[in-house]
């Protein structure tokens, strides 16, 4: 719903009543055909799907690339959100690189709960898969040559480009859900997905709608993923929906994902691809331990735009330290309460805490600063001066619990 300021200007903002439930179920309700991808192999639950084997088998072409590329634009853009390249990394010509990784996973995995306890994960309960925050540089640094094997993969530049361009930024997590594992809460993904729903009805709706071209969602099977696994389940088209991140938490959307999501099997080096905005959820590992289950081991890709970044590097700590004292008087003079929107010149000051201090955590080390489980997001530099104010802390306090923050987010 469109609101305006009542001079004929329309809102920024998303009002609270905006996602509608009727128009998000027209909006997943589109039919995906072969016709419009016709480079694909076929198309199963709305989802098309790619056999890169059987496209090499006929030769490659710097044009069926440019093609290829076009569709799959077209598909996270207005399509249906996802798609699924059936031998991405073949097990014919990747066997040994997706062994090798494995095995470099395994370590790393042996390792780290040998070291540390449960660790926070997004839209799901902590401790319930094993789960390696940046395996990508973790995988460089256990296995250097299976690491350059496996990142090399030429449709793997092919795909990235598509949606960001040149000059993107890979990061990666593994996740190892176990059977028994249970399904996450269906969501969209970052940037906004890891907003709290209070954060993000600030954003305007044009940054809602920009958010989800800064970065591309994927995933790499490391071992089969039968149905009973638990493969990543996906409504189509609910990209499309533009007020999307503020609907997702609301029970009758998260009511009407379960009645309609679909989910595609995958094989082991099979890649799958998504638009961060579309609404989807891990699925429950119902496999039977006693009798062959195992692990539904995927590498989860997250690729990112060149483009969010800022001109310059600020060091806050500083600055912080610089202006404490002030901040602090003001904080007090204002009754101990944080300015909202309202310009009153004396507590508008405090705001100076938006400026001073960074107010997204990421990135970071999420081995260090991991979400707190079912959380979102660890707590960023605004978050501590807030908690600093609120608490009557001095100077040195602040400026301690900020470095602490900095030593920690380090690789």
């Amino acid at each position: 719903m469109t609101i305006t300021n009542g001079h004929g200007v329309s809102s920024r903002l998303y009002s609270p009543s905006t996602p509608q439930l009727s128009e998000f179920q027209d909006t997943c309700s589109q039919t995906t055909t072969l016709d419009t991808y016709p480079l694909a192999c076929e198309v199963k639950s709305n989802i098309p799907i790619y056999d890169l084997a059987a496209l090499e088998s006929t030769g490659i072409t710097a044009d069926l690339i440019n093609r290829l590329q076009d569709e799959w634009h077209h598909i996270l853009h207005t399509g249906p959100g996802v798609y699924v390249l059936r031998s991405m990394y073949a097990p014919t010509k990747y066997e040994t690189t997706l062994n090798n990784t494995n095995t470099a996973f395994n370590k790393i995995i042996a390792r780290e709960a040998a070291q540390s306890g449960k660790k926070g994960d997004h839209f799901a309960a902590g401790g319930t898969n094993d789960r390696i925050w940046n395996s990508f540089s973790k995988h460089a640094l256990q296995d250097p040559s299976s690491f350059i094997d496996y990142y090399s993969n030429p449709w793997l530049a092919a795909v990235a480009e598509s949606w960001l361009g040149p000059a993107y930024r890979v990061t990666a997590q593994v996740n190892a859900v176990h059977p028994g594992g249970a399904a996450q809460e269906a969501h969209r993904d970052y940037h906004l997905g890891f907003q709290e729903e209070v954060a993000c009805k600030r954003y305007p709706a044009a940054t809602q709608l920009t958010s989800q071209f800064l970065t591309l969602q994927g995933a790499v099977a490391h071992s089969d993923m039968p149905i009973t696994s638990g493969p990543t389940r996906f409504l189509p088209f609910s990209q499309t929906y533009k007020s999307g991140y503020l609907a997702w938490r609301k029970p009758e959307f998260r009511a009407f994902f379960q009645e309609s999501y679909v989910a595609l099997p995958l094989s082991f080096g099979d890649g799958l691809f998504f638009n961060p905005a579309l609404f989807h959820a891990a699925g429950a590992n119902q496999m039977d331990p006693n009798n062959g289950g195992f692990r539904r081991v995927a590498n989860l890709l997250q690729i990112s735009s060149a483009f969010g970044k800022p001109m310059e590097t600020v060091d806050s700590v500083p600055l912080v330290d610089a202006t404490w004292d002030i901040l602090v008087e003001r904080f007090r003079a204002a009754g101990g309460v944080l300015a909202g929107q309202e310009l009153d010149p004396k507590t508008h000051s405090l705001q100076q805490r938006e400026t001073v201090a960074e107010g997204y955590p990421f990135p970071t080390n999420l081995d260090q600063r991991p979400p707190a489980p079912s959380g979102m997001a660890p707590e960023s530099e605004q978050d501590i001066v807030v908690r600093g104010l609120e608490s009557g802390w001095d100077r040195k306090q602040v400026v301690a619990a900020l470095e602490e923050m900095h030593v920690a987010s380090r690789a």
